[in-house]
């Protein structure tokens, strides 16, 4: 009986995957799309997701950063099975708690022989290199021998010392669930070092046994790691000879998020925190959606899906290992698609913060402010790509006087279009009945008939007089909303731009 080529010999529902951010602030895209890979393989297996927290570099993580982290994870609705806020059965799970768990493990390498301290500084290992004539990077071995005289006699010297693997004498081999089989050669992968100078453990060290102590049974991250994935290997290896966990995990590395000019997407790049899309109202599910995309697709002829399908559809082994270039384009057009999934009153309850936040409405909104965004959403369901570009259409219904943007009123509301907002301020004064029925027909008649215009020149001006933009919900609707008296106020007293010299 042939064994599964994702599982192995697993259970689904033995999976176990995590998700290891560092508190530093702002969650960067890359990381989202790891998180929502590993959430969508814990979820279609019935698996765990384990939160770990990496906040070992004491210097750069704040509580600040922590708390940016869950929020931000609450925000995407990416929900974990363990981890620092809900508990579970490995905890401590905030790696700055387990730093004594962390040296018995060091110790047990070292008494192992699988670890030993190196006294070596960069610069003597730079200046062997040159001597030797080897182009090869890295660690060449000077201190995997040492005798205990020669190690008591540089402690003497006040020599301090860091601690490295030793290295298998072989090729590193493994099945990557993305890429297939990817080996490395040990030239390539030279002895490193598990705990810095003055004591303190390093990455290298502590994910590989937390992942052991903690049963990773899988590790998806991205192919940037890939380098670092062969002495991760030699660790679990060494941890499982001194009865730490059962192996390396199976990995799959996830293709590279690329930005502009064919570089990775780095977090100094525009777009490339999540807060950014957090602020401009994207929704989560369109975000993950778009996400989701850069490396996997549910079908070939479709790009719309929720959370929820990707769960049920997710097959690591469907992962393009290519670069995925990052598109806002593209997000946004996904977005948009998920905002028209909402229905008029999932729309109005999301707008509402945007327009607290903008001081546009009151906390709760009044009676009137309800029922202008209530009528209001219904006039910009299909028109909206974030809910920040909603609130933005909006707002001219609960200012006093709209906010021109000046380039709209340069174009469209000099020359001729005065003469249009002057003719529709006088057609729109002679009615009776305030409806949008009434409203059209008294503006086609005067602009149209009267003035013999066609409809896209005669209604943008009367557009930017109301509203202070050419982009806005339906014109006449609009009107109908903001009422006969702020109409009217505001075709009267819209800004006269001087027409350009000829």
């Amino acid at each position: 009986m042939s064994t599964d080529p994702v599982l192995g010999d697993l259970a689904p529902e033995q999976v176990r995957v995590r998700f290891p951010p560092s508190p530093t602030g702002n969650l960067h895209v890359g990381n989202v799309r790891s998180a929502l890979f590993n959430w969508a393989f814990a979820r279609h297996h019935g698996g765990t997701l384990v939160l770990r927290i990496e906040d070992t570099d004491l210097a750069r993580n704040t509580p600040e950063g922590y708390a940016s982290v869950m929020d931000a994870l609450a925000w995407l609705g990416i929900d974990h099975d363990e981890g620092p806020d809900v508990g579970g059965p490995h905890a401590p799970y905030l790696q700055s708690e387990r730093f004594d768990t962390y040296r018995d493990v060091v110790a047990r390498l070292r008494e192992s022989g699988a670890a030993y301290d190196c006294y070596c500084t960069n610069e003597e290992v730079e200046a062997r290199r040159k001597a030797s004539g080897s182009k090869v990077q890295g660690y060449d071995g000077h201190c995997r021998a040492l005798t205990d005289q020669h190690r008591a006699a540089l402690e003497a010297e006040g020599r301090s010392h860091v601690v490295r693997v030793r290295m298998p004498d072989r090729p590193i081999v493994f099945d990557d669930l993305v890429r297939g089989e990817v080996t490395f050669l040990p030239e390539h992968v030279p002895d490193f070092a598990i705990v810095r100078a003055n004591g303190d453990p390093l990455y290298t060290l502590v994910n590989p046994v937390d992942d052991a102590l903690m049963g990773i049974t899988h590790v998806l991250r991205g192919e940037d790691l890939l380098s670092s994935t062969p002495r991760q290997v030699a660790l679990y290896e060494a941890l499982e000879a001194i009865g730490i966990g059962s192996g390396a995990p199976r990995f799959g590395h996830l293709p590279i998020v690329m930005g502009e000019g064919n570089k990775r997407l780095s977090k100094r790049d525009a777009g490339s925190g999540l807060a950014e899309y957090v602020e401009r109202g994207f929704l989560p599910a369109g975000l993950l959606n778009y996400l989701a995309l850069l490396g996997w697709g549910i079908a070939e002829d479709r790009d719309v899906f929720t959370m929820a399908e990707m769960a049920e559809a997710f097959d690591i082994r469907r992962v393009n290992p290519n670069p995925a270039r990052f598109d806002l384009k593209k997000l946004e057009a996904i977005n948009a698609a998920h905002m028209r999934l909402l229905s008029v009153q999932e729309l109005e309850e999301r707008l509402l913060p945007f327009l607290v936040e903008a001081d546009l409405v009151a906390d709760p909104p009044t009676p009137e402010e309800q029922l202008k965004l209530t009528e209001g959403s219904v006039l910009v369901h299909e028109r909206v790509g974030t809910l920040g570009e909603g609130a933005d259409m909006l707002a001219f219904l609960f200012l006093d006087e709209p906010v021109y943007d000046e380039a709209d009123v340069a174009k469209l509301l000099s020359g001729d279009g005065g003469r249009i907002v002057e003719a529709s301020h006088e057609a729109l004064a002679a009615l009776d009945d305030w409806t949008t029925p009434a409203i059209e027909a008294a503006l086609r008649a005067a602009l149209i008939d009267g003035l013999g215009l066609k409809p896209r020149v005669a209604f943008g001006p009367v557009r930017v007089a109301v509203t202070g933009r050419r982009v806005s919900p339906p014109l006449f609707e609009s009107l109908e909303l903001l009422g006969r008296e702020a109409s009217l106020a505001r075709l009267a007293g819209a800004p006269r731009p001087e027409a350009p010299a000829s």
